[in-house]
């Protein structure tokens, strides 16, 4: 038999009755620290509650499995989770590969980190996106600018979970929010698409569940000077906010902004491309219209072209008004190719008269 038991966001405090029973009956208890931190006071409550020795495993015992299951075949084990132990995809794979096996299991939930931080900051649940989990590496920066684009787009909020890693040797390290909004700062100038600035709005929430746990609100710029202190941390940038989201962020966190939303700079690619380039367009098929007025011969087969590069072009501005975005850069690219055919047979460029 495998358990699967959730402590909640409290330690071995939120550990539910039913939980501290199955402790006590089973053979063995194994306890995961790599999703988040279980500290060594909770290590030594585990051992007091479950009357035995509980085991500390690393990331990559669980992931393995096998030795769980081979026990789980003719003892009671119970795995311990901080949170709810089902949010980590490790579990559930685990879980499944238990029933695969015919090895019976049963999951004891408790109060979920993740939605802790929804909560206690006020903000609506049903309004989150896509969560997702901002590493050290630079490259993870990219992957979490995206999301946030897309979710504020969609009118969503972000939770960002930051970087947490255990070792034996060196300890627990916590991704700091201030190097986190860092990093995202570095990859809005690099894409430029107005998704974060030092004015946008966000929450950080550290330590959920612990005595001296913190919820800060505010604008990048006003948050740079704050010490978060240990992890775990976790930054929210809000989507359109409704006033009672907005009342329970300044009631509820330390406010040092008023809220904002942070979606009303927000535009699709698509559109920002449009907008780009229609002006620049439009410049160059009057440049072009110059350049043929001033040379001889018979240039009527040429002004068409001109002529339905610029209906391609109000096609464009219609479409992307439309909400048709995908035709919209695609007229776009059709006004932007009969200039450049002409470029090309005159030999003369436009785009820069």
């Amino acid at each position: 038999m495998l358990w699967f038991v959730g402590t909640g966001i409290n330690g071995h405090l939120g550990l539910s009755l039913a939980a501290v029973d199955v402790l006590k009956k089973c053979d063995i208890v194994y306890v995961e620290r790599f999703t988040s931190l279980l500290g060594q006071t909770d290590l030594a409550g585990l051992d007091a509650v479950a009357g035995k020795k509980a085991v500390p495993v690393q990331r990559w015992f669980v992931e393995d499995g096998r030795e769980i299951l081979d026990a789980a075949r003719g003892k009671q084990v119970a795995l311990v989770t901080y949170g709810d132990p089902l949010i980590a995809t490790t579990h559930s794979e685990l879980r499944a590969r238990a029933a695969k096996n015919s090895i019976k299991t049963s999951v004891l939930h408790a109060a979920s980190g993740i939605a802790s931080i929804m909560g206690e900051c006020g903000l609506h649940m049903y309004k989150f996106g896509r969560t997702v989990t901002m590493m050290s590496e630079p490259n993870s920066a990219i992957s979490v600018y995206n999301t946030i684009f897309d979710n504020l787009l969609a009118g969503c909020h972000t939770l960002v979970l930051t970087e947490y890693s255990h070792d034996e040797d060196k300890g627990a390290f916590f991704l700091d929010p201030c190097a986190a909004v860092k990093m995202l700062l570095e990859v809005e100038r690099d894409q430029r698409h107005h998704v974060i600035s030092e004015e946008t709005f966000v929450v950080v929430a550290s330590r959920m569940g612990a005595e001296d746990q913190s919820v800060v609100s505010g604008r990048i710029k006003s948050l740079a000077g704050v010490g978060f202190g240990e992890g775990p941390h976790s930054v929210i940038i809000p989507g359109p906010l409704h006033f009672t989201e907005e009342d329970a962020l300044e009631a509820l966190t330390m406010s040092l902004d008023p809220p904002s939303d942070n979606s009303k700079a927000i535009k699709r690619i698509s559109s920002q491309m449009v907008e780009r380039y229609a002006p620049k367009a439009k410049e160059a098929l009057q440049q072009m219209h110059n350049i043929l007025r001033l040379e001889q011969g018979d240039k009527k087969g040429m002004f068409e072209v001109l002529d339905n590069a610029e209906l391609y072009i109000a096609d464009a501005e219609r479409f992307l008004l439309q909400g048709k975005h995908e035709l919209a850069v695609l007229s776009m690219g059709y006004a932007e190719g009969l200039i450049d055919a002409l470029r090309f047979q005159k030999g003369i460029n436009p785009w820069n008269p």
